[in-house]
């Protein structure tokens, strides 16, 4: 009768010890081999008339091994079922337990040590101690509204030729290609089509091109008239080419100047901006605008108060971590062997991952918070009927639906995905209502002043 018995070897760390009489593996190991013998496929042999003597040659020593370790696996799960033992990932054989010593023509007890690595009980001091956070709500000035404005305006702008270029916000479209000192072309299908902004270009290009015309040409290196700032960019794009390129030639043809005319305000911008709503005046547009703009302000707010409890909370629960079984995990759990380095360098977020991993499982189990399949289903079917203009009630207009839901909720990443992201709003909600928040106004430039969360709650730790 196979026997547990179990040590404490360190902080949440302990050893099992499986020992297992001859009664545990024999008859499993019996069973399997006459089944082996019935399909295996030795030359010489009709299939499953191979002699008992001969298989057991064979094939005996590994099929032995495995049902030996089946048998204390199999063990070693009774035994933790029974003991309500909750652990990290799977046991892990010992180190020092060397397979060599599993002999079937020596039937003696058997016994195999495991480790494993207990999951901690903790409790989290922040929500019992109604921890004060603060809600920032960044105040839409009449300044940010008029630069909006007038973002809108130029992308909803039209482009009208110019003569000549004259003005930094001149739009200059070209093609740049490689040539020699003369101007002659290098490679004639490699010309590189560019538009860009006259004031976006390096300094020294810039006054080269001021007053030029389209099918003016100039010759140039890109060493010449870059900076040691403007020269990576301008390689990287517009010209796609790597560190050589600097000491090239390049031929810049002008094949057009335009000058960008913002769109003016009125029913037709409005129209474009706001589509399917209606806008009433330039007032009506402004207090839109400001609703857009708050609202994504709000997002952003709202974004730095989860990621202030995330970090609190990470930081802030004293939790016990069985750290050389994790780091032994690490080494050898995964699909590739890790180096002792590697995982020293991974261990610090691999920690800040399974804390919160911990702490968003205890609080979901504790206070019932969950995501149905129905929800996840609707959640999706709600985004593609945005995505058409479409409200929930509109689903009569998209017939559709159905077979495109069949086939969506087949896809197990995208489920996932949606599943995650819904459970973490759940939770996130959850948690907005155990702090006390202060609301505070903000300008948008102190906003995005202030320290991150994870470097504020950095030193805690």
């Amino acid at each position: 009768m196979a026997t547990v018995t179990r040590e404490n070897i360190g902080t949440l760390h302990d050893k099992l010890t499986v020992k297992l009489v001859k009664d545990d593996y024999m008859p499993a190991f019996e069973k399997t081999l006459k089944q082996y013998a019935k399909t295996a496929n030795v030359p010489g042999f009709r299939k499953g008339m191979v002699p008992a003597g001969m298989m057991r040659k064979m094939y005996g020593q590994s099929i032995f091994n495995e049902e030996v370790i089946r048998s204390a696996g199999k063990q070693l799960e009774d035994y933790m079922t029974s003991e309500k033992m909750s652990i990290f990932a799977q046991p892990m054989i010992l180190p020092n337990e060397h397979m060599s010593r599993l002999d079937m023509n020596k039937l003696d007890d058997i016994d195999f040590s495991f480790e494993v690595g207990l999951k901690p009980e903790f409790e989290i001091p922040a929500i019992k101690d109604k921890t004060t956070l603060t809600r920032y709500k960044i105040s839409v000035t009449d300044k940010m509204m008029d630069d909006e404005i007038e973002r809108i305006k130029r992308r909803y702008g039209k482009v009208e030729s110019q003569e000549i270029a004259s003005d930094k916000e001149d739009i200059i479209y070209s093609t740049y290609e490689q040539c020699d000192v003369d101007g002659n072309e290098i490679d004639a299908d490699k010309k590189i089509e560019d538009t860009e902004v006259l004031d976006k270009m390096p300094a020294k290009l810039k006054e080269m091109v001021m007053g030029k015309k389209a099918e003016d040409t100039i010759i140039f290196r890109p060493a010449d008239v870059c900076t040691e700032e403007e020269l990576k960019a301008f390689l990287k794009d517009p010209l796609k080419s790597g560190e050589e390129a600097a000491q090239q030639y390049y031929k810049l043809t002008i094949s057009k100047v335009g000058k960008l005319i913002p769109q003016e305000l009125g029913q037709e911008l409005y129209a474009q901006v706001f589509q399917n709503v209606e806008v009433k005046d330039e007032s009506d547009f402004r207090e839109k605008i400001k609703v857009e703009l708050s609202r994504e302000f709000d997002r952003i707010t709202n974004e730095r108060l989860q990621n202030e409890i995330f970090e609190m909370l990470v930081h802030n629960t004293p939790i016990s971590l069985p750290v050389a079984f994790l780091k032994r995990w690490m080494r050898e759990g995964g699909e590739k062997p890790k180096s002792a380095q590697e995982v020293e360098n991974e261990f610090g977020s691999f920690e800040h991952q399974l804390m919160w991993q911990l702490i968003s499982d205890k609080l979901m189990h504790e206070h019932g918070i969950s995501v149905s399949r129905q929800e996840v289903e609707k959640d999706i079917k709600t985004r593609v009927l945005a995505y058409f203009g479409l409200g929930p009630d509109d689903e009569d207009q998209a017939p559709w639906m159905d077979g495109y839901m069949t086939k969506v909720m087949k896809d197990e990443k995208m489920i996932d995905e949606t599943y995650r992201r819904m459970v973490s709003a759940k939770l996130f909600q959850f948690l907005e209502t155990q702090f006390t928040i202060e609301e505070k106004d903000i300008e948008e430039e102190a906003f995005f002043r202030l320290a991150d969360a994870h470097t504020a709650h950095h030193h805690h730790h």
